[in-house]
């Protein structure tokens, strides 16, 4: 009985860890689309450019924040066991989002419809990511 009374309370953590780790989605979106709209807009970078740039940028708070306020981590930084599973898996996010950015770049002369390639991209991903993170990454 103790293992049944255990789970709801486990479920719950995992829907506040998933309603966080949404939020800090939209911030990370806010960022890269702004850093994208940026450097294609503004800059006049090719979509590739433009769009490791806003990637990158995005990366940074999209770490600190869900490791500090999904996943509660306030100990020291792990290279090995979290930042650089986390860049790689950003880099799977980066390297598909960059292929659709770029195809998007050459069907369609819209600055909309390669910025939706970006959130396609890390959209296809977002859900392993957050099960990755809570499985592997921030585990404890």
């Amino acid at each position: 009985t103790l293992r049944l009374q255990r789970m709801p309370n486990q479920l719950w953590a995992l829907r506040v860890k998933l309603f966080r780790y949404s939020g800090v989605s939209a911030v990370t979106v806010v960022i890269t689309q702004t850093c994208l709209w940026l450097g294609l807009v503004i800059v006049g970078w090719p979509a590739l450019i433009a769009n490791v740039v806003a990637v990158t940028v995005g990366a940074v708070p999209a770490y600190l924040l869900n490791r500090s306020w999904v996943w509660g981590r306030k100990d020291s930084h792990s290279m090995r066991d979290e930042i650089l599973p986390f860049w790689l898996y950003s880099v799977v996010g980066l390297a598909l989002s960059s292929s659709l950015v770029t195809l998007a770049a050459l069907w369609w002369s819209s600055t909309a419809l390669v910025m939706a390639a970006n959130l396609v991209g890390f959209g296809v991903l977002w859900l392993g990511k957050f099960f990755m993170l809570e499985k592997f990454l921030f585990k404890r």
